[in-house]
C-alpha cells in the first residue's frame, strides 16, 4: 500500500469563485418511489417530508422528499417507461442523479461556472409557489450527474414549488444520522485529474488529500477535493492496473461510467447509529477481527470500547488533528454499485487512509462472493 497524505492546494482567492453553503440535497433516481421512501424511513431513520406527482400536477415522475438531521435525499422514479428517468435508471441502476448546493444568488453561481467552463443543463429559472419563489439552476458534472444550485431565501414550503407535504406519518426512529459528510465518485480510468482540475477551476475547490492503494489483487487512484470552507468534500477514485479486477471496476461496469459511489452520512455516536441500522436488517461490510488486535498500538487510546467496535465491523484511523470511525454498507440496491459510509469524527480532518486497504480488502471478499474479482 503506498498511502501519500497530500499537502492542501495552495487556496486561490475565493472572490472570483462561487460561493456554495454546503448541500442542499442529494436526489435519486429510482425504479419505486413508494418502495425506496419506505425504505429509507423503516431501515434508516429518514422521516417523508414531502411529494410531487399526479396529484400536484407534475406527470413524467414521482418525487418523494426524506430528511434526518440535514440530511435530505430525493427520491424520484418516472411515471413511464420512456424519457429520462427511466433511461437513467435502466441504464445505471438506482442511483444519484444530481448533488445540489445552498447558495444566495443562483444566477451569479451559474454565471461564475459556466463561464469557467461548465456546460448548462438548465439555466437559472423561477419556481414559485403562491407569493413564494425559489431560483434553480443545473450544470453537467461527470458522467449523467449533474450539480443544481438552488437559491431558497425565504421560502417556508415542504421542499419546492411543485411539491405539497408528505401525509403525516407515524414518527421515524432516527438512527442518529446528522448530516452529509462526502459524497464519493468513482471515475473513468485515466480522468482522475480531469476531474480533479474540474472542480478546482470551475468551483474553486482545492486538493486536501491524496491517496494510492494497491493489494495483492487490485489498485486504485484517489484524491479529495473540497470547498474552501469544508462544507462540501468530493473523494475520487480511478482504478489502477492491477492483477484483477477492482471493485472500481466493477463498479463503473455495473453503472455504466462515472457516478457516485457512495455517500458519507456523519453521526455523532457512530455505535448507536450502527447498532440500531443493523437491527434494521442493513447489512455492512465486514472487516477481519485480527484489524483489532493491535488496534491501541497502532492508533493510540480511545474513548470508545474496542469490543464494541469489534462487533459492528467500525474502523478507526488517526491523522494530526484527531480521530475519526467509519464503516460501510453493502451495495444498497440490485447491482454492486452505490453504498452508504458511516462516519464520526473526533476533530479528524481525513478519510480513513490507515483503512483504504482494509476496506478495499473487505470490498474484494465481496466482489469474490459476486464472482467479479
Amino acid at each position: 500500500m503506498n498511502t501519500q497524505a497530500a499537502a492542501a492546494d495552495v487556496q486561490p482567492s475565493q472572490a472570483s469563485f462561487p460561493k456554495l453553503n454546503g448541500y442542499d440535497y442529494i436526489e435519486l433516481y429510482v425504479g419505486n418511489a413508494h418502495q425506496a421512501a419506505h425504505f429509507y424511513r423503516t431501515a434508516w431513520g429518514f422521516t417523508p417530508v414531502a411529494y410531487a406527482g399526479l396529484e400536484t400536477g407534475v406527470r413524467d415522475r414521482v418525487s418523494i422528499v426524506v430528511e434526518q438531521g440535514r440530511i435530505r435525499l430525493v427520491l424520484t422514479a418516472a411515471q413511464g417507461p420512456d424519457g429520462p428517468i427511466a433511461d437513467h435508471v435502466k441504464l445505471h441502476g438506482d442511483g444519484v442523479k444530481d448533488i445540489a448546493f445552498l447558495v444566495d444568488d443562483v444566477e451569479e453561481v451559474f454565471n461564475q461556472v459556466v463561464d469557467a467552463g461548465a456546460r448548462p443543463v438548465t439555466p437559472p429559472v423561477v419556481l414559485k409557489d403562491g407569493d413564494h419563489a425559489i431560483r434553480k439552476a443545473t450544470v453537467a458534472a461527470y458522467g449523467d450527474t449533474v450539480h443544481s444550485f438552488v437559491e431558497r431565501g425565504d421560502y417556508t414550503g415542504p421542499f419546492l414549488p411543485g411539491y405539497q407535504a408528505a401525509r403525516a406519518y407515524s414518527p421515524s426512529t432516527s438512527t442518529g444520522l446528522k448530516e452529509i459528510d462526502h459524497v464519493a465518485v468513482s471515475a473513468e480510468a485515466g480522468t482522475l485529474e480531469e476531474l480533479i482540475e474540474f472542480y478546482r477551476h470551475v468551483f474553486g475547490f482545492h486538493q486536501s488529500h491524496q491517496e494510492d492503494v494497491a493489494t495483492e489483487y487490485s489498485a486504485m487512484n484517489s484524491k479529495v477535493v473540497q470547498n474552501h470552507t469544508g462544507t462540501i468534500k468530493f473523494p475520487i477514485i480511478e482504478p489502477a492496473p492491477g492483477k484483477r479486477k477492482s471493485q472500481i471496476e466493477e463498479y463503473l461496469a455495473y453503472y455504466g461510467g462515472s457516478g457516485v459511489q457512495h455517500i458519507g452520512l456523519l453521526s455523532e455516536d457512530i455505535v448507536a447509529s450502527v447498532q440500531t441500522l443493523r437491527d434494521n436488517y442493513v447489512e455492512f461490510m465486514q472487516t477481519p477481527g485480527t484489524y483489532y488486535d493491535l488496534l491501541e498500538d497502532r492508533i493510540g487510546k480511545i474513548e470508545e470500547d474496542v469490543e464494541s467496535l469489534r462487533e459492528l465491523s467500525i474502523l478507526i484511523d488517526r491523522d494530526d488533528w484527531g480521530y475519526l470511525m467509519q464503516t460501510f454498507t453493502r451495495p444498497l440496491h440490485n447491482r454492486p454499485t452505490l453504498f452508504f459510509e458511516i462516519i464520526q469524527r473526533k476533530n479528524a480532518r481525513g478519510f480513513g487512509a490507515g483503512n483504504i486497504k482494509a476496506l478495499f480488502e473487505a470490498l474484494e471478499r465481496e466482489q469474490l462472493s459476486r464472482g467479479n474479482l
